[in-house]
């Protein structure tokens, strides 16, 4: 592969069951630069990927098929098979603690509870890596946020109303665009532009 090559992730359940649920934003996002990009994907063993290029830089655009708590797995085996850094690999996900719609551009860190990002840095032993995290805001019982663990799996697994679908859609495409200009700017002036 290309020296330069940015691995863009993007994290979600497969299967038609889940693909409007909040969790596949980071679907939702790489299946728009597909499109966007003329990148044809191709459903493999532990990801769905396509190979192409964005601003002239190569691209490996993936959806991890593993299921997003064991995403890691994918991760570590598509940074291997085509031997890229882990700082070269671009993690679009969902974020419970970031308002409906709202975006937050990071270049590493912690999990912050996302279990996708729990089972990347797990399964690479780092989490030097930069993400785009999308927000679906945090689930409400009794006029309440909850940290309830079957409160917020009930959350991420369901379809979300379609006002918040409209700006999950538009926070995807948002996402898309901040991709974008991490690959042609880099990553300072993409948080600048697109940290809301």
């Amino acid at each position: 592969m290309a020296a330069g090559i940015w691995l863009i992730l993007g994290l979600g359940n497969p299967g038609p069951v889940y693909s409007h649920n909040r969790h596949n934003v980071g679907y939702w996002c790489v299946n728009r630069l597909a499109r966007l990009h003329g990148i044809p994907l191709k459903a493999k063993r532990l990801a769905t990927i396509g190979e192409g290029s964005i601003a002239g830089t190569p691209v490996l655009l993936a959806k991890p098929r593993t299921f997003v708590n064991r995403s890691g797995h994918a991760a570590a085996a598509l940074l291997r098979d085509f031997k890229i850094a882990p700082e070269r690999m671009l993690v679009v996900c969902d974020d419970l603690d970031l308002p409906v719609g709202r975006l937050r551009l990071r270049s590493g860190g912690g999990h912050g509870g996302q279990k996708g990002l729990r089972s990347i840095i797990g399964a690479i032993g780092s989490g030097d890596f930069p993400r785009v995290r999308i927000g679906i805001g945090r689930p409400v019982v009794d006029g309440r946020p909850t940290w309830d663990p079957e409160d917020i799996a009930d959350h991420v697994l369901s379809d979300p109303p379609p006002q918040d679908a409209e700006a999950l859609q538009a926070a995807a495409a948002e996402a898309a665009a901040a991709v974008e200009t991490i690959i042609e700017e880099g990553l300072e002036a993409a948080m600048t532009r697109h940290n809301r």
